[in-house]
């Protein structure tokens, strides 16, 4: 792994990686808005750009023209060809006009009606996990529930095995987390995920007639033809990598506020129908994601000259906590009525499955607190955080004394 530098300057050498910043970057955002750095610069890697504005990243998001989407890593990685030289491209990383027909084609399986059939096999997964440590009083619920519980859910939508979500939440840590420091890493669980999936197209193409997205993609068409092998090879991975780390860790924050803010925990558990508004502020107070565009040519950003080919990191955590759009934005209010955030990105390339996780999410923590409705952090220096593209607790101890069976 690669040793981490330490900052001199967030504003010309910021790292994303800096424990500090993995741990808790939003005192450090706050300090560079109020010390009038819109958008902080690192030459780390490459030459990096990081919004710290809501309308910065808007407006780096809505200009496609100069902005691509072609490599959304916050760090650079190399893409990926198949055998015939096609790059495995997904509606995440792909420009127009491409990418709209493309994204159109995947919207279906991921529109309210379709992912409301998957609410009830939500709800029986939860309450499985949680009955497997309820007895304990104690259990780490990063890893033995909010982990869980989106691989299993995107298997049910790509049609691969349930059982082997250990195994995708593996591949997808691997290849996302610690891929992004460890180039070896990276390409070892890449390679993984990439053959897994050649085989399952393999099955579906000589087992046609399934009702999960991989058939659906195979049997589609654009502009009349069939969708080319390398986007339905690119989305299907993207399926599995978005799927499973965004939402593991929008669900690990929300139970970590709730830990160790009890009179928010007990609103929730007295009002059980302000959950899904409570859902809405925890993406804005705990946004997972960032992502990342490329100058296609030289620009400039609030007087920074900018050339072709270097980055920026499109940071929704920063941005939806601006005050200029925000009241009181530090704080975690769960009944916040005006909450225009953009946790699931901004423009042509919003998350496409933003229903999807909303829906985990809400029933994640309803499940919860009708099990256990009383649990606090066991230690609160035994909670770790993991940075860079998504961000959120992967050890997450608690403790509850009083549990109800359900």
């Amino acid at each position: 792994m690669t040793t981490v530098e330490p900052v001199e300057s967030w504003e010309e050498d910021f790292e994303i990686f800096d424990p500090e910043f993995v741990n808790d970057p939003y005192p450090i955002w706050k300090d560079l808005r109020d010390g009038g750095c819109p958008f902080a610069r690192t030459e780390r890697r490459q030459v990096t750009y990081m919004p710290t504005t809501f309308k910065g990243v808007r407006e780096v998001a809505a200009d496609t023209e100069t902005w691509s989407s072609f490599s959304v890593s916050v760090t650079p990685v190399p893409e990926t060809y198949d055998a015939e030289g096609n790059r495995l491209r997904s509606i995440i990383a792909s420009d127009k006009p491409e990418h709209t027909p493309e994204r159109q084609l995947m919207l279906p399986f991921f529109a309210p009606r379709a992912v409301e059939k998957y609410r009830e096999h939500t709800q029986e997964l939860c309450r499985r996990l949680i009955r497997e440590f309820i007895e304990d009083g104690r259990a780490d619920i990063a890893e033995n529930y909010a982990r869980q519980i989106p691989p299993r859910i995107i298997a049910a939508i790509l049609g691969i095995d349930p059982e082997r979500a250990d195994d995708f939440t593996t591949w997808v840590q691997g290849s996302l987390e610690l891929g992004l420091q460890d180039p070896e890493i990276r390409e070892h669980y890449s390679k993984i995920i990439r053959e897994f999936f050649k085989d399952e197209i393999k099955d579906r193409v000589e087992n046609p007639g399934g009702d999960d997205l991989i058939s659906f993609l195979l049997e589609a068409e654009l502009d009349g033809e069939p969708v080319p092998m390398h986007v339905i090879r690119g989305n299907v991975g993207l399926m599995l990598v978005a799927g499973i780390d965004t939402t593991w860790s929008s669900i690990g924050s929300a139970l970590w506020h709730l830990a160790a803010n009890p009179e928010d925990r007990q609103r929730l558990v007295d009002e059980p129908e302000l959950i899904p508004t409570a859902v809405e502020e925890f993406l804005r107070a705990y946004s997972p994601v960032t992502m990342a565009r490329v100058a296609t040519q030289d620009t400039t950003l609030e007087g920074r000259e900018v050339k072709e080919g270097e980055r920026i990191m499109l940071t929704f955590p920063a941005a939806n906590r601006d005050p200029e759009i925000f009241e009181d934005p530090e704080e975690v209010i769960i009944d916040r009525q005006r909450n225009r955030h953009i946790a699931f990105g901004s423009g042509i390339h919003r998350c496409a499955g933003s229903n999807l996780a909303r829906m985990e999410m809400t029933v994640a923590i309803e499940e919860f607190l009708k099990m256990v409705p009383e649990f606090e952090l066991e230690d609160p220096d035994a909670v770790t955080w993991a940075g860079g593209q998504v961000r959120g607790p992967r050890h997450l101890p608690v403790v509850f004394p009083n549990r109800t069976e359900l």
